[in-house]
């Protein structure tokens, strides 16, 4: 059975993608345990690249439909998972990037949605928390998507947080989204 396309984010309102988030039926990887199979021979990079043996990942519908089957272990690598066999994956930094945001309402009663490279859509909330972390060459930050998965926010879009941030006026610094605060 083929995979529905992605939503199409620009039409998208706040409640379609809070209600998409709630309504995503993602395979039970977490019951899944087979026996390690060995490497995918698949990385994906810092900016969302899915590769497969040094080249690019070409079809969205491929990299969707592995970003499925996509799972954390417990010792922090991680794994593409089916009832059959379990495969690793490098990642660089965080399997998923945020690309773009959409903003409804202000302060306290904010919604933030994220689309994310795989065109899927999470509303961020205390179930899809922000957090930020601070390194080197600024701060990082990350949208928990699933157990485990975390989305690179994409400089840019940390930027409207930031520009929200300091527009609320708030101390610390944060934005809110469905009833969550996030300080920055």
């Amino acid at each position: 059975m083929p995979m529905a396309p992605p939503p199409d984010f620009d039409t998208l309102t706040i409640a379609d993608i809070a209600r998409l988030t709630a309504d995503d039926r993602l395979p039970p990887v977490e019951r899944w345990h087979p026996a390690h199979c060995g490497d995918s021979e698949m990385r994906i990079a810092r900016d969302g690249t899915w590769l497969h043996q040094g080249s690019p990942i070409a079809r969205p519908a491929m990299v969707r439909a592995f970003s499925r089957i996509l799972r954390r272990e417990p010792d922090g690598g991680y794994v593409l998972v089916t009832p059959a066999e379990k495969l690793d994956i490098a990642v660089e930094d965080a399997p998923f990037v945020a690309l773009e945001m959409k903003a409804e309402g202000e302060g306290r009663n904010a919604t933030l949605g994220f689309r994310l490279n795989t065109g899927d859509v999470v509303t961020a909330s205390a179930a899809h928390p922000l957090r930020f972390v601070e390194q080197p060459d600024g701060p990082h930050p990350y949208l928990l998507v699933r157990p485990g998965l975390e989305a690179l926010v994409a400089r840019s879009v940390y930027y409207e947080l930031v520009e929200r941030a300091l527009a609320d006026g708030a101390s610390p610094p944060g934005v809110w989204s469905a009833g969550a605060f996030f300080a920055l």
